[in-house]
C-alpha cells in the first residue's frame, strides 16, 4: 500500500461571526484550481424557494459535478464515496453556526462484475445508495433519517432504461421511485438531472462579453450548459421545521416577517489522507475532514474571488469572520464594474455598453470603483436608516474608497432589511434615504455568504402572467411603475419570491447580478442614473438600457417539472450525438461546415414508453425558433390529437400524449411541425 496526500492541510474554520460578501456572474462550475481537479466534490449551484405546488414547504437544491457528458460511459458520473455532502441552514443570527445541517454520504456497489455495461438485466455495475443524517445542534450530534436511499442510474439509453434487458422502467418512473420520505418528514431526491442553469459561459469568461440570444454568427449567445447533466441533492422541508421557533407560515405577521428568514449554503468535504491500493481495490480515506468546496450566493468564487484566493475561499466557512473579512475588498470595488466605467475599461467589452454605474447620481453621488458612493453623508441624514452608525453604517459606509458597500453588501452579505433606504422610491418624499415602498426583507445579519430566503413571502405561480426570470428586479419595476402598487403599504408584488430573495430554478441570476453591478438596485431606491433630470421621469434611457440588458440565454434548455424535485430528467446519453453533429450549426452560423443547413428540429429517440398504455412522452430538439406543434395521426391519416401548440426557442423539449380509453389500440404517427411545416415524424403504438 502507498499513501498519497490529496491536498495540503487546508485552513480549518474558526468560530466566530463571518463578514462575507457574495456576488457571482455564472454558475459555479470548475470555479477554483483545486476543486477543478475534483469534480465529484464540486458544488455547481444552490437554490432555495417556496415550493410552487406545496407552499407550506421550502425546496433546497444543492447541485454537484459540473458539465457531465450524458454519454460519459461506461463508468457514468455519480456522487463520490469518501465525501461528505452537506446543506447548512442558519435561521437565527444571534447564534453562530448552523441550526440545521443535512449530511449525505454515498456508497457504490458493483452488482454484476461480469459485464462492461453499466446496466444489464436490471443490475447496475456501480449502483449508488446514500445515507442522510440530520443535526439540529450545530453538528454535535446526528440522527440518521434515510438509509439505503436510491440514486437512479445515468439515463443511458432506451435499452438500458426502458427495455426489458435493462431497468424495465421509464426514467420518469425511476426518478419518482427514488424520492424518499425521511423519518423526520422531509422529501429527498438524490440523483442525476439536467443541469438547470443557463449561461453563455464562453462569453462571460471572455472579459464578460455576453452575446445576444437573437444575434448571428459569433454574436449569438450559446448556453454553455445546454445538453449537460449534473447531480442533485434536493430536499423539500416543511416551513415549520425551518423556522427558528417552529411556526407555520400561517403565523407570520406579514409577508415580510423577518422571523421567517433563513440562510442556506452547501459544501463538500474530504478527509485529508487518501490511501491508494496497488491491487486495484477502492482507495481508503483517513484523517480530519477538510471542506474543499462551498456555495452560498451564486456564485461568488467563480467570478469574483481572484484565482490566488479561490482555494482558500473554498476551504473556509461563512461563520469564519477573520478569513471572510479578507475577501471583502473584492466586492466593495467589484472587478466587473471596471468594464461599466468609461473612465476605466468601459470600451473593452461592448456587450456591457448598456451597464454604466452611476457616476453623478442626483448630482452628488459617484459609485464607480474607488469613489465615495454614499460615504460622507452626515449622521443626521442617516438617522433612522440602515446606514446610521447605530445600525450598520460602519459596515455599509466603511470608508471613502468602498462605493459599493452601500448597495451590494446588504444584498449579498446580510440580506436586505425592510428599512430605509432599502425600499423602492415609490412613496419617497424626502429623497432616497426616506421611507418608501417595502418590497423585500431577507435580512439575516449573521454576516456570512449565504443564499437568504424569507419563507413568509408568497409564491408567484409559474403560470402567472407577470412571472419573470428577473426576480426582484421585475418586482421593483412593477413597484415603481404600476399604479396598483403606488403606495407605501406592504403588499404582494409578483416575483417578490425571486432572486436574491432565495433563488428559483427559473431565475436568470447572471443577468440580475450584472444589472446589479450596473447600479440597478441604487436606481430602484431613488439614486437615479446620471441622465435623470430633476423633476422629470426617472425612467431615463440609461435606466431602460440596464433593464433591457440581456446576458444571452434566458431559460433552461429543458422545461422544469411541476412537482418535486422540479428539475428536468437528465439528458439521455443515447441521444447525445445531436450535440456533436449540430453544435456547429445549431443557431450559430446558419449552416454546416459543408454548406448544408441543419434541420429545424427532430425527435430524439422513440416515444417513452412505447407501446403506450395510459400516456407516453415524446422528446424533441429544435434548431430554430418559432411556432411549434406536435400532432398525433392514426393509420388513416386522421389527426386525433394536438399535444403541443406554442412558440418555442431552440433547445430540447418534451410533449406528453394521454390517449385515453376512447383511443383505439393500434399504430399512430407523431409529427413535429415548425412554421406549419412537418420536419420530423416518429411511430408509436397504443395498447390497452
Amino acid at each position: 500500500m502507498r499513501t498519497l496526500r490529496t491536498r495540503s492541510a487546508l485552513l480549518l474554520a474558526a468560530a466566530g461571526i463571518s463578514l462575507a460578501v457574495g456576488m457571482g456572474y455564472a454558475s459555479s462550475h470548475r470555479e477554483a484550481p483545486l476543486i477543478a481537479n475534483d469534480p465529484l466534490a464540486d458544488n455547481t449551484d444552490l437554490y432555495a424557494f417556496r415550493s410552487p405546488d406545496d407552499t407550506n414547504t421550502v425546496t433546497l437544491i444543492a447541485n454537484y459535478i459540473p458539465l457531465e457528458l450524458p454519454e460519459g460511459g461506461p463508468n457514468y458520473y455519480s456522487f463520490g464515496e469518501n465525501i461528505r455532502y452537506e446543506i447548512h441552514i442558519d435561521n437565527d443570527a444571534t447564534k453562530v453556526g448552523d441550526e440545521i445541517t443535512y449530511r449525505f454520504t454515498f456508497t457504490k456497489t458493483n452488482e454484476d462484475p461480469t459485464t462492461f455495461f453499466n446496466i444489464r438485466l436490471g443490475k447496475q455495475n456501480l449502483k449508488t445508495t446514500y445515507t442522510c443524517e440530520k443535526s439540529t445542534d450545530g453538528g454535535n450530534t446526528w440522527t440518521t433519517i434515510v438509509t439505503n436511499g436510491v440514486v437512479p442510474p445515468a439515463n443511458i439509453g432506451p435499452r438500458s432504461i426502458d427495455g426489458a434487458a435493462g431497468m424495465g422502467k421509464s426514467y420518469e418512473q425511476l426518478m419518482t421511485d427514488a424520492i424518499a420520505t425521511a423519518s423526520s418528514g422531509e422529501k429527498i431526491y438524490c440523483g442525476p438531472v439536467d443541469d438547470p442553469f443557463f449561461v453563455d459561459l464562453g462569453g462571460i469568461f471572455d472579459l464578460g462579453q455576453t452575446r445576444l440570444k437573437d444575434g448571428t454568427g459569433d454574436a449569438r449567445a450559446r448556453d454553455g450548459l445546454a445538453g449537460f447533466n449534473c447531480h442533485t441533492i434536493a430536499i423539500q422541508v416543511p416551513i415549520q421545521m425551518l423556522q427558528k421557533d417552529h411556526k407555520s407560515v400561517a403565523n407570520a405577521t406579514s409577508i415580510l416577517d423577518g422571523d421567517y428568514v433563513i440562510g442556506v449554503w452547501a459544501s463538500a468535504s474530504r478527509q485529508q489522507i487518501t490511501t491508494l491500493s496497488t491491487t486495484g481495490d477502492k482507495p481508503s480515506a483517513s484523517g480530519p475532514w477538510v471542506q474543499v468546496s462551498r456555495l452560498g450566493m451564486p456564485l461568488t468564487n467563480e467570478a469574483v474571488i481572484p484565482i490566488g484566493a479561490k482555494d482558500r475561499w473554498n476551504a473556509t466557512s461563512p461563520y469564519d469572520r477573520n478569513n471572510e473579512l479578507s475577501f471583502a475588498p473584492y466586492f466593495v470595488n467589484p472587478e466587473l464594474a471596471l468594464y461599466m466605467d468609461d473612465s476605466k475599461f468601459g470600451g473593452a467589452v461592448p456587450a456591457l455598453s448598456a451597464l454604466r454605474v452611476q457616476s453623478n447620481s442626483l448630482g452628488a453621488f459617484d459609485f464607480r470603483n474607488g469613489h465615495k458612493g454614499l460615504y460622507g453623508l452626515p449622521e443626521s441624514a442617516r438617522q433612522g436608516t440602515a446606514l446610521s452608525d447605530a445600525a450598520f453604517g460602519p459596515i455599509l459606509l466603511p470608508d471613502s474608497m468602498s462605493p459599493r458597500a452601500a448597495d451590494l453588501l446588504p444584498i449579498f452579505y446580510t440580506g436586505v432589511p425592510n428599512l430605509a433606504p432599502y425600499q423602492l422610491a415609490t412613496g419617497k418624499t424626502g429623497g432616497p434615504l426616506s421611507a418608501g415602498k417595502p418590497f423585500i426583507n431577507n435580512f439575516l445579519p449573521s454576516l456570512g455568504d449565504m443564499l437568504r430566503l424569507n419563507m413568509a413571502t408568497p409564491v408567484t405561480p409559474r403560470n402567472h402572467p407577470q412571472f419573470s426570470s428577473e426576480g426582484i428586479i421585475a418586482t421593483a419595476v412593477l413597484g415603481l411603475t404600476d399604479p396598483t402598487y403606488a403606495n407605501t403599504n406592504i403588499q404582494w408584488i409578483p416575483n417578490m419570491d425571486g432572486f436574491p430573495n432565495g433563488r428559483r430554478l427559473e431565475d436568470d441570476v447572471t443577468r440580475i447580478e450584472l444589472q446589479a453591478v450596473g447600479g440597478v438596485a441604487l436606481a430602484a431606491i431613488g439614486l437615479w442614473y446620471d441622465d435623470y433630470q430633476s423633476g422629470g421621469s426617472p425612467v431615463t434611457p440609461n435606466l431602460l438600457g440596464v433593464l433591457g440588458y440581456s446576458a444571452g440565454p434566458e431559460a433552461n434548455d429543458l422545461p422544469f417539472r411541476n412537482t418535486f424535485p422540479y428539475m428536468a430528467p437528465p439528458h439521455r446519453g443515447y441521444d447525445y450525438i445531436k450535440k456533436l453533429t449540430t453544435s456547429a450549426v445549431r443557431g450559430d452560423d446558419g449552416g454546416s461546415p459543408l454548406g448544408m443547413a441543419a434541420p429545424a428540429g427532430f425527435f430524439t429517440g422513440s416515444a417513452s414508453p412505447n407501446p403506450a398504455t395510459t400516456s407516453t412522452m415524446l422528446s424533441f430538439h429544435l434548431n430554430a425558433q418559432g411556432p411549434v406543434t406536435v400532432n398525433i395521426y392514426n393509420s388513416n391519416g386522421e389527426r386525433v390529437a394536438t399535444i403541443l401548440d406554442q412558440h418555442l426557442g431552440t433547445g430540447d423539449y418534451h410533449a406528453t400524449w394521454t390517449p385515453g380509453a376512447n383511443v383505439p389500440a393500434g399504430a399512430y404517427i407523431a409529427t413535429l411541425d415548425v412554421h406549419n411545416a412537418t420536419i420530423a415524424t416518429t411511430k408509436l403504438t397504443v395498447v390497452h
